[in-house]
């Protein structure tokens, strides 16, 4: 898993992890009795078992990464969601209701999966880093015009458009336009990841990056 770099705000720590769906499941601190009755009912829904694992990598990463801030342990963690939209409980917006100070979110991609939780809004977002997010006329409709055409408007217009694609995902999740941003990709695992809210989270790394698969 990585970290995303040094301290964030006046004295308080922000976190954020990235890894694969594999690392995830695999560490010794989570597994999927983790999760709450309501978020295992949920996956009685997914048919895909590969995009099964990224939920429950991204729900688990949650966990640890709130593990890190607040002393507790990954079990002790007591995740919630509630949208937005509808003000109803199971799904929307994560958050953590016996740390109501705190942000919390959460990503998950083919494979891989993000984490963040810090002090007010966050959000994050993972893409792999090959992936191209749609059609132009799509993200232009999608997206502000002007930002897209300046992406469409640098050399390598594909990665751009995931960069921004990922920064602007990141920013709705955490509910907010104006909160610093943070981009970063990650080589070993082939991921472009954004971080909205925590600018410098810290999080120590826990086991390292798989080797990038040849020609990538």
């Amino acid at each position: 898993m990585t970290r995303h770099s040094p301290a964030y705000g006046k004295g308080a720590a922000a976190v954020a992890l990235v890894a694969t769906t594999a690392e995830v499941l695999a560490h010794p601190e989570l597994d999927e009795g983790l999760l709450a009755p309501w978020e295992r009912l949920r996956l009685t829904g997914i048919r895909v078992p590969g995009r099964r694992d990224d939920v429950v990598a991204a729900r688990l990463l949650l966990r640890l990464c709130a593990s890190r801030i607040t002393g507790l342990e990954p079990r002790d963690v007591v995740a919630a969601q509630r949208c937005p939209g509808c003000g109803r409980d199971g799904h929307g917006r994560p958050y953590l209701p016996d740390r109501p100070g705190l942000g919390v979110s959460f990503s998950h991609a083919d494979g891989l999966a993000a984490a963040a939780v810090g002090p007010g809004p966050v959000g994050i977002d993972v893409e792999p880093l090959a992936r191209r997010p749609g059609p132009v006329s799509v993200l232009r409709r999608l997206l502000p015009k002007d930002e897209v055409d300046a992406a469409c408007s640098e050399p390598a217009p594909g990665p751009a458009l995931l960069r921004l694609w990922v920064r602007r995902e990141a920013l709705f999740k955490a509910g907010r336009d104006d909160l610093p941003l943070t981009e970063w990709t990650d080589q070993g695992r082939a991921a472009v990841v954004a971080l909205a809210g925590a600018d410098g989270a810290f999080a120590p790394p826990l086991s390292p990056a798989p080797a990038p698969r040849s020609g990538r």
